[in-house]
């Protein structure tokens, strides 16, 4: 059955990364994956959180916002409990491709903007994050980049839409799909974070091993992209 916007269900958004989008950032790329754009920055300070303060490991700590404009009905500027979930996610995700002994007393500093949000903007700001956060890394510490790069990161949504499994949902299928997840996985394999619920409905094992094998597909188009789009500046 066909989705609404005659992808095939394991047919993702076309998606582009427009890097160095920002010229006051050490990494910025500018993400668009159907309707959802998403722009990414990375700065880097050379100090670390108290918490952190002498031990000899850096770190990394993101933000996330969705602009006024990025829906049909303004958005409200200010903190909110679903933003702050979410900046820690993208928070976790970058880490764990981060050697923060590597690092230094160093603390990269992720700003995630959705301007346009029309479904995945998580996952969208975690592929894109790990670009930035490359850049960043490269033009501030040059080759010492890949000794704390240890794998790429890049995430995606699956979901039951109709009972259909399906990749990379836009508004219209995650706000009606019975269940979805938004999986992080690196890009030598192994999953960082599996977010699922069952919306309205409740899900077979066999279902999720087909939502996992799609995102796991969809993940490895989006990790090939990144190196492409890296180029010199990849692992």
């Amino acid at each position: 059955m066909p989705r609404h916007d005659g992808r095939a269900p394991n047919e993702p958004r076309p998606v582009t990364m427009e890097r160095g989008f920002a010229r006051n950032s050490a990494g910025s790329v500018l993400y668009r994956a159907g309707g959802t754009t998403v722009l990414v920055t990375a700065h880097m300070s050379d100090k670390v959180p108290p918490f952190l303060e002498g031990k000899g490991v850096g770190w990394l700590t993101a933000e996330y916002a969705m602009l006024p404009g990025s829906t049909p009905t303004r958005k409200s500027r200010g903190p909110d409990g679903r933003a702050t979930e979410i900046q820690r996610l993208i928070g976790r995700s970058l880490r764990a491709v981060i050697d923060t002994k590597a690092l230094g007393p160093w603390t990269v500093h992720v700003d995630a903007d959705v301007i346009e949000a029309d479904g995945g903007t998580r996952t969208a700001a975690i592929t894109a994050a790990f670009v930035a956060v490359a850049d960043a890394l490269h033009n501030k510490l040059g080759s010492a980049a890949r000794t704390i790069l240890r794998d790429s990161v890049a995430a995606i949504s699956v979901g039951l839409v109709d009972d259909l499994p399906v990749l990379d949902l836009d508004y219209v299928e995650d706000s009606t799909a019975k269940v979805d997840f938004n999986v992080v996985r690196l890009g030598r394999g192994g999953f960082v974070e599996v977010q699922g619920t069952g919306e309205g409905g409740t899900f077979s094992r066999a279902q999720l091993d087909t939502l996992l094998d799609l995102a796991d597909a969809g993940i490895t188009e989006l990790t090939n992209l990144q190196r492409a789009t890296l180029g010199d500046h990849w692992l």
